[in-house]
């Protein structure tokens, strides 16, 4: 046993545990998002109905146009609820493109694909290495949705132990890298497309709002510059930091909790599977790319523009196929999708899951829609504005200020779309008032969504990490395996936000078509 599970609590340590209790018990009074939206709606309709009584009425600068705050509770308002009911649900953006890619990213998880290739970079790993290997695939992680925090502790445990390092420190350093950098990685994922999604209803709250270039990429630059740096990062704190404060491990342990690990051994069948998969991803985005770059294609802008153009305005299509034919193409050759009902019996699975989602997104979209109808999000997105401006916080500080609000959200409200459909609708219009891009703002929210979850004890994950972690350690507790989580929380905080500061003071753009600022 090492001697970290035997030693008595220090006083930090306790009143920490106070702190993760308090949290979680501010959490729990919390009602569910889908009841926590709906007092929202009663909230937007009894304030609009107030302010349209008053005759309250707002003018969105650079628009002669004065729009009056229209109530709820009026003739007009059961009438537009009556004709918009279906069509606010039906037609909200995240809705179509997230259950579309989680249809793709299902094949492309389920056929054993991505624990493959998890598994083949995991393996190969030497020992030096291992940290910042399993780090940079954990930050990439998003893109297994959740899937990636129980599958990528045990795989990362066993790593460490084959290279004679503490898995431990390999289990909890994966699972902080996952959740604390979940919003970041190089590649495009289901939380891409309900961001964008939510982004595009929020920028749409302002009239006239123009927002045919907001698209899933358009924070791929940054997201992939956190992505490799957070990762690094965090093969240091797992190397550095977390492991020495474990101690040595007591590999006599080891035995009776490696049982339920797995394995880092690819069967030949999976190698073919990996290869097949690799090479026909090659063949389709290096023909998509010369398609898109052979001059005079339909698929470039109006003048042989690159950016914006008709492949980025339809990338998720792209990205779609790209998950659907690897997953395929891996099933297939590695005959993990036996039978020609496979495929489609494994997306339908794959939306079930989803089912929960589905439910919440329809009481989000009816709040926004109401939000949005009544112009009282305008109201709200103007004052607000001129409250920043009144008081100077119009440059990167505001910017920090909403990081550090969503972060401090995000400890009791730790599902990512209820947060984003909450504060979206108010900040991207009030910083696009400001003069910038709804890119930053998205931008800004992934990075304190994502960096406070370690410390959030309402993460359902956690119970599975402890019970993971208790096989070596049979004495810790959810405050032992927060607590050296906690390491990861402000040096990721502090790290993504220089990031989006070098972005933001050199205009760097956040991707295609996502800038820091709007045109003039």
């Amino acid at each position: 046993m090492s001697a970290s599970t035997t030693a008595r609590p220090s006083p930090a340590a306790r009143a920490f545990d106070r702190v993760l209790l308090g949290i979680e018990r501010a959490g729990n009074a919390l009602p569910h998002p889908f009841f926590l939206f709906c007092y929202l709606f009663v909230a937007i309709a009894l304030a609009s109905s107030a302010m349209a009584w008053a005759g309250a009425t707002v003018t969105v600068p650079g628009s002669d146009e004065v729009l009056p705050v229209q109530g709820f509770l009026s003739t007009e308002g059961v009438l537009w609820l009556l004709s918009s009911f279906a069509t606010n649900f039906s037609s909200f953006p995240p809705f179509g493109t997230v259950l579309m890619m989680l249809m793709a990213v299902g094949v492309a998880e389920r056929s054993g694909l991505l624990g493959a290739a998890v598994t083949a970079v995991f393996g190969r790993a030497p020992r030096r290495v291992v940290p910042y290997a399993v780090a940079l695939v954990a930050c990439q992680g998003h893109v297994m949705s959740d899937v990636a925090t129980i599958v990528l502790p045990p795989l990362a445990a066993l790593v460490f132990l084959k290279a004679g390092r503490h898995p431990v420190a390999g289990m909890i350093g994966t699972f902080a890298c996952v959740v604390a950098g979940y919003s970041g990685g190089v590649l495009v994922g289901v939380l891409d497309t309900l961001l964008h999604g939510i982004t595009v209803e929020a920028a749409s709250v302002l009239p006239g709002a123009d927002v045919s270039d907001l698209n899933v990429l358009m924070n791929i630059a940054f997201t992939a510059t956190s992505g490799i740096v957070l990762g690094l990062l965090g093969g240091f704190l797992i190397d550095r930091v977390l492991e020495p404060r474990l101690g040595a491990f007591d590999a006599a342990a080891s035995s009776a909790a490696t049982d339920d690990l797995g394995s880092l051994h690819l069967e030949p069948a999976q190698r073919r599977g990996l290869l097949a998969s690799v090479a026909v991803l090659v063949v389709y985005l290096g023909g998509l790319a010369l398609a898109w770059l052979w001059p005079g294609s339909p698929l470039q802008g109006e003048g042989g523009t690159l950016v914006p153009s008709p492949l980025l305005s339809g990338v998720i299509p792209v990205i779609f196929g790209a998950f659907l034919l690897a997953g395929t193409v891996y099933g297939v050759v590695a005959r993990t999708l036996p039978g020609r009902d496979a495929l489609p019996a494994v997306m339908a699975e794959s939306v079930k899951t989803m089912a929960g989602y589905v439910v919440l997104i329809f009481v989000i979209a009816q709040a926004i829609a109401l939000f949005s109808w009544s112009n009282l999000g305008s109201w709200l997105a103007v004052e607000g504005a001129a409250l920043l401006e009144s008081v100077g916080l119009t440059g990167f500080t505001a910017v920090v200020l909403f990081v550090l609000l969503v972060f401090t959200l995000n400890l009791v409200i730790t599902s990512g779309s209820a947060l984003w459909s909450l504060v979206a609708p108010v900040f991207v219009p009030a910083f696009m008032l400001l003069g910038y891009d709804p890119a930053l703002t998205q931008a800004a929210f992934r990075i304190g969504d994502s960096a406070s979850s370690p410390l959030s004890p309402l993460n359902p994950y956690l119970v599975i990490l402890l019970t993971l972690v208790q096989r070596w350690e049979p004495g810790a507790k959810l405050g032992t395996v927060m607590s050296r989580m906690a390491v990861f929380v402000l040096p990721f905080l502090v790290v993504w936000l220089v990031i989006l500061g070098l972005f933001f003071a050199f205009d760097l753009p956040l991707g295609p078509g996502g800038s820091i600022r709007l045109p003039e």
